[in-house]
C-alpha cells in the first residue's frame, strides 16, 4: 500500500482522536494489499507475520474503528462472519450461495428511496447495503 493510504488512514486516526500505530498501519495496509472482502480471521492470519502476537480481538477492533471512520465497510452477505471491502464509495455486491464467494458489482447503487423510507419510520440508517444472493457464473457452469 502506498504512502498515500498511510497519510489517509494517519489523517483520519487524527482527526478523530485516536493513535497511530504500528498495529493499525499494518492492519489497513494487508486490507489494501488483499484488494477484496476479506474475513477479520484472513486478515490476523496475514498480518500475523509482520506482527507476531496479534491477537484476533484486537483486529476486530481495529476494524470496527476503520469501519467507523468511514475507512472500510463491512459487508454482511449471509455468510458464517462479516466481510470487511476496502472500497468505501457505494457500491452493490453479489454473494454466491453456493460457494461464499462475494464479489463487487459495478452498478449505481442509489439508496435515497430507502433512506427516506426507513426515516419515515423515525430510523435514522448509517448506510444502505445492496447484496444480491444466487449462483455465480462458475457454479452455474458445475
Amino acid at each position: 500500500m502506498t504512502t498515500t493510504a498511510d497519510e489517509r488512514l494517519s489523517a483520519a486516526l487524527r482527526a478523530a482522536g485516536h493513535r497511530v500505530t504500528s498495529q493499525r498501519l499494518v492492519l489497513y495496509r494487508v486490507l489494501g494489499e488483499l484488494g477484496r472482502h476479506a474475513h477479520a480471521e484472513e486478515i490476523a492470519r496475514v498480518s500475523s507475520e509482520r506482527l507476531p502476537g496479534l491477537s484476533l480481538p484486537t483486529v476486530y477492533a481495529t476494524l470496527e474503528l476503520f469501519e467507523g471512520l468511514g475507512l472500510v465497510r463491512r459487508v454482511d452477505a449471509g455468510g458464517p462472519a462479516a466481510l470487511f471491502d476496502p472500497r468505501t464509495e457505494p457500491h452493490a455486491h453479489f454473494a454466491c450461495r453456493a460457494c461464499g464467494t462475494v464479489s463487487d458489482l459495478e452498478a449505481a447503487v442509489d439508496a435515497r428511496a430507502a433512506q427516506v423510507a426507513a426515516r419515515a419510520t423515525g430510523a435514522e440508517p448509517d448506510h444502505v447495503e445492496v447484496v444480491l444472493r444466487g449462483l455465480c457464473g462458475a457454479c452455474r457452469a458445475s
